[in-house]
């Protein structure tokens, strides 16, 4: 065997079983990657084009901003973080659609261990991997790709109160574990206090509660600890270092540190409610299904200045958030690794932020939950500011940084790597989808996303809804214009090829039954039996 084709050879994650064949091109140079993700990050926050840009203060997310390529419209396969992790880590859309602290007994809520996620692959092609932060997808394929001493915490939120490693970090500064001054809180049904919301944190004795202390900042020193190990492990051999850093930050309740009050001032100040807002709160909410009217008893606000506390307290979330990011960035600095590495920041999905008076996400096909901030730093600087308006999916992360390491699954992959859109390639090889279905309520809904005439669009079925919902993604005001007389044809169009998207695959038969009964009108479907007779 040539020495070319024995450096291409099949290769398994899985020797024994021969689970999970791979190529890997030794040939292509293996750069250092960082993968940072936060969690549940409204549109405004990042969004080249949102007002709230000029206000915030984020001089990390800035600068990978202006390192890298940004891409503008890319979108999570789900509006729930455990799914969606578990489709951008396998790069593939996920059989996971419920958070397993809401789950009917049976449903899947974590991966099975014969599931590979990205990482498995740069372990095993060489790479030093290392983890820091939330799993929320089964801790067992964490130590398949980090190893067994991995610790990260399988649930959706942090582990503030039993996170050893955490405590341990306040002890060694003096701090004492943070609780809430004067939290937001929502409003039960029947006007009983509900949710709580978080906002600023003091120590439990009541002084004031460091930035320094705060579980971002933990995690973002946390991963400069790990990093210093892997330098070290890896000697003189030069072996590659993957990091992935999985912050929880901004999503609620939040905890925002001492030393904000004079932001909080200068916020409140610039904050307005969404234009949806009052609309919402004075029940103006024909054409929507009514999965947002369950929301909203969950988690809506209905008292504006609540509403805009909390817009003001995620803004500031974001804030902090962004100088723990900036801890991990200058760690990377002071080991002179950020210029020469692939970095890839992005978040699970979005946030309601007070759209239709409603806080969080939910079981919805709405654009605020399903557009998320991505931003890819190629090494060397290459595409240093570039801007990308093709609609991009999460499931492009998983091909992006396997094609980067010289690293080709022969398992299927949903995803297309983004290298190509930064070069300038500007259309997908195939329209791609965002799935909801158990949360707050159950709510079976399909999402695609396409363009069409120049508009990048997202088209929603519900399937247990009489209403379904378009939205062109470029509108800030997030209205759906699926009745409106103008987009009749543009409603039609994106029905078509969301029908032909579900026809195609066979896992998609869950929804295509249902869709092609309630949209039949506007198919070309040929006569037939509808029953799903049991193949030969």
């Amino acid at each position: 065997m040539s020495e070319g084709r024995a450096r291409r050879r099949l290769r398994y994650l899985d020797e024994r079983t021969g689970a999970h064949p791979y190529r890997h091109d030794q040939d292509v140079e293996a750069p250092n990657i960082f993968y940072v993700t936060v969690d549940m990050i409204p549109r405004e926050a990042w969004d080249p084009e949102s007002p709230m840009r000029e206000h915030l203060r984020t001089p990390n997310l800035d600068r990978l901003i202006a390192d890298g390529a940004t891409f503008t419209h890319a979108c999570a396969t789900s509006p729930l973080c455990g799914p969606s992790r578990a489709a951008t880590l396998t790069g593939r859309y996920s059989y996971l659609l419920v958070n397993e602290e809401r789950a009917h007994d049976g449903m899947e809520v974590l991966l099975r261990a014969d599931d590979a996620i990205f990482p498995e692959y740069l372990r095993d092609a060489g790479w030093l991997t290392k983890h820091v932060g939330k799993c929320h997808v089964g801790a067992h394929k964490f130590i398949d790709a980090f190893g067994e001493a991995d610790d990260a915490w399988d649930r959706w939120a942090p582990p503030l109160a039993d996170d050893d490693g955490y405590l341990q970090y306040l002890r060694e500064l003096g701090v004492k574990p943070p609780i809430w001054r004067d939290p937001v809180r929502g409003v039960r049904p029947g006007g009983q206090p509900g949710n709580n919301y978080g906002g600023f944190i003091a120590q439990k004795d009541g002084a004031d509660f460091p930035e320094e202390a705060t579980y971002s900042q933990y995690l973002a020193w946390l991963a400069g600890q790990r990093l210093r190990s892997a330098l070290y492990q890896r000697g003189e051999n030069e072996r590659p270092i993957y990091l992935q850093l999985d912050f929880f930050a901004p999503h609620q309740p939040f905890l925002i540190p001492s030393g904000y009050e004079e932001r909080a001032r200068q916020l409140r100040e610039v904050v307005e409610l969404p234009e949806s807002y009052q609309r919402a709160v004075a029940g103006d909410v024909e054409g929507l299904p009514r999965v947002y009217g369950f929301y909203r008893r969950n988690w809506g606000l209905d008292d504006p200045n609540a509403a805009r506390e909390y817009m003001v307290m995620n803004y500031l979330q974001v804030e902090a958030l962004d100088a723990a990011v900036g801890r991990f960035v200058d760690e990377l600095d002071a080991r002179g690794l950020y210029d020469d590495a692939l970095i890839i920041f992005t978040a699970d999905h979005g946030e309601m932020n007070c759209e239709l008076a409603l806080v969080d996400k939910g079981v919805y096909g709405h654009p605020k939950t399903a557009l998320v901030p991505l931003v890819v730093k190629l090494p060397g600087g290459e595409a240093a500011g570039a801007r990308v308006e093709t609609p991009v999916t999460l499931l492009d992360i998983a091909p992006t940084i396997l094609e980067a390491a010289g690293i080709a699954p022969v398992d299927r992959l949903d995803g297309e790597s983004l290298i190509p859109f930064i070069g300038g390639k500007s259309e997908r090889e195939s329209s791609f989808i965002l799935e909801a279905g158990w949360h707050v309520c159950p709510n079976p809904a399909v999402a695609l996303f396409d363009v069409i005439d120049g508009r990048s669009l997202m088209y929603t079925c519900n399937l247990t809804s009489d209403f379904d919902e378009l939205y062109d993604l470029d509108d800030r005001s997030h209205r759906n214009i699926a009745r409106e007389e103008g987009e009749a044809a543009t409603r039609v169009e994106m029905i078509r090829r969301l029908g032909a998207f579900l026809q195609a695959d066979a896992r998609w038969d869950c929804y295509w039954h249902t869709f092609r009964l309630d949209h039949y009108e506007h198919l070309e479907l040929a006569g037939g039996d509808f029953q799903m007779f049991r193949p030969e």
